[in-house]
């Protein structure tokens, strides 16, 4: 059955709650709340509400229900999978989290931080920084993510091989349900055994059971040494050879593991200004490795300087630069940082965030290039990610002289191609950005379809009337 297209008269009334100075009605305010930002999925809404407190977003959900309106809840509308963004339709109603955005509370002695959902994830970081500790959550689009997205998407990032990703840095959460009762599960606690862990289902929900509108975060101690490597090696066995060789000698202390193709690298060289290679000359594969010591910076140095000594000795690197300060260090993470930008020069592209068992990581790279040659031969692959948790975000830029219309009429085969190997390799087609619009057609074809039916059955008993976020995930 058709949902209507809510009324003025329903219209008035979800603006009475914000106040009309924070719902957004012309097409030209709202264009920025519908467009994400790789432009594959446009949409369109009547009204965006931006509420100031839990108890107007309370009173919003709680009328959504009554009247049948679809809601979309967004934060810093950085997705990637098309989760932030309404359909076409014109029927839903985006609520944007951005005036949510106070730290409650910051508890050093607890290693704690309270926030709301619309605080960026930047200020949490600053925020802990001010406070003697870490947050290590760090994303290309920290300056602008907000904690609530982050959560609702389970975000990865950088630092996951050492500290875990979002699920595994919040401790509690507040989200308001669809009839919009106020769950405040805003506990500190390591240890709790109470029951089903509610938190973890709003995590990684993509907004489509409730809306997150605070959480409690862990900090950490911050490092008292870190060092940053940037290093050239001829193959992903090397790589991988030389991550269990950093694993081996640093443990925990190994905090970022970065895998980096030439074919990246040389985007950044070519489209971002001033950039300057760290090592004398190019090399098919690359590694930024970061190693942390709570100890001291002499004790992170040292220990860098055993692991590569010992890579270089056993011929697994073929050369290696250690940077000399903090900004040489930020330099070395600014040439990852910047690829997925430097690759939109490059035309169109076909993007793939997956992950694979660390061990398969070499074998998935061959096979893609073969597969990805079958789809079109010309195209090239942009890899890179975090490898040392298994994640590569699996990039295909269109072939010079081909238009990008018909490299994107490709772009269903070529997630095929690779999804099969992927699958094949016991992996998952969605590492980190989730599942929004753009997977989720294949997620309910190739899951199995027990699980598929128990997240139908978690989505209806939280959400029966379905309004919370439609048509993404399930």
């Amino acid at each position: 059955m058709d949902t209507p297209a809510p009324d003025l008269t329903v219209l008035e009334r979800f603006i009475a709650i914000v106040g009309a100075p924070h719902a957004l009605c012309q097409a030209e305010d709202i264009e920025a709340y519908v467009t994400e930002r790789r432009g594959l999925f446009p949409g369109r809404s009547a009204l965006v509400l931006k509420p100031g407190t839990v108890e107007e977003v309370s009173r919003i959900m709680a009328l959504a229900t009554e009247t049948g309106t679809r809601i979309v809840p967004q934060g810093g509308n950085t997705g990637l999978v098309g989760g932030q963004v309404p359909d076409n339709s014109g029927l839903e109603i985006v609520l944007s989290l951005s005036r949510l955005n106070r730290i409650r509370e910051l508890d050093a002695l607890s290693n704690t931080i309270t926030v709301e959902a619309g605080v960026i994830l930047e200020d949490v970081q600053r925020a802990a920084e001010q406070a003697d500790r870490l947050f290590p959550l760090s994303l290309a689009s920290q300056g602008t993510a907000q904690i609530g997205g982050n959560l609702s998407s389970n975000a990865g990032g950088t630092a996951v091989l050492a500290y875990g990703n979002a699920r595994e840095l919040c401790l509690g959460v507040e989200v308001v349900l669809p009839t919009g009762e106020v769950l405040d599960d805003l506990r500190k606690l390591k240890k709790d055994n109470t029951g089903y862990d509610l938190k973890n289902l709003f995590v990684g929900a993509e907004g489509t059971l409730g809306v997150i509108t605070a959480a409690v975060m862990k900090l950490f101690p911050k490092p008292k040494g870190v060092e940053v490597a940037w290093i050239g090696l001829e193959s992903p066995e090397a790589a991988l050879s030389l991550f269990t060789l950093s694993l081996d000698r640093a443990g925990s202390s190994l905090t970022a593991f970065e895998l980096i193709g030439e074919m990246p690298l040389s985007f950044v060289a070519k489209h971002v200004p001033a950039t300057q290679r760290p090592l004398a000359q190019p090399y098919l594969w690359y590694i930024l490795m970061e190693i942390s010591s709570g100890r001291s910076a002499a004790d992170a140095r040292s220990l860098c300087e055993e692991i590569l000594a010992a890579a270089l000795e056993s011929a697994i690197v073929a050369d290696a630069a250690i940077a000399q300060n903090m900004a040489q260090g930020t330099a070395f993470w600014a040439l990852r940082e910047a690829i997925s930008d430097a690759q939109r020069f490059e035309g169109a592209s076909i993007k793939h965030d997956i992950s694979v068992p660390l061990a398969s990581i070499p074998e998935f790279i061959q096979r893609g290039a073969e597969a990805v040659a079958g789809v079109s031969p010309q195209a090239r692959i942009v890899c890179f990610g975090h490898m040392g948790d298994g994640n590569l975000h699996y990039n295909i830029s269109q072939p010079v002289g081909e238009t990008a219309d018909a490299f994107l009429a490709l772009y269903r085969a070529m997630n095929q191609a690779v999804h099969d190997i992927v699958r094949a390799l016991n992996g998952s087609i969605s590492a980190e950005h989730g599942i929004g619009q753009l997977k989720r057609d294949e997620l309910i074809a190739t899951a199995p379809p027990v699980a598929i039916d128990l997240m139908r059955r978690v989505k209806k008993a939280f959400d029966p009337a379905g309004i919370m976020n439609p048509g993404k995930l399930i």
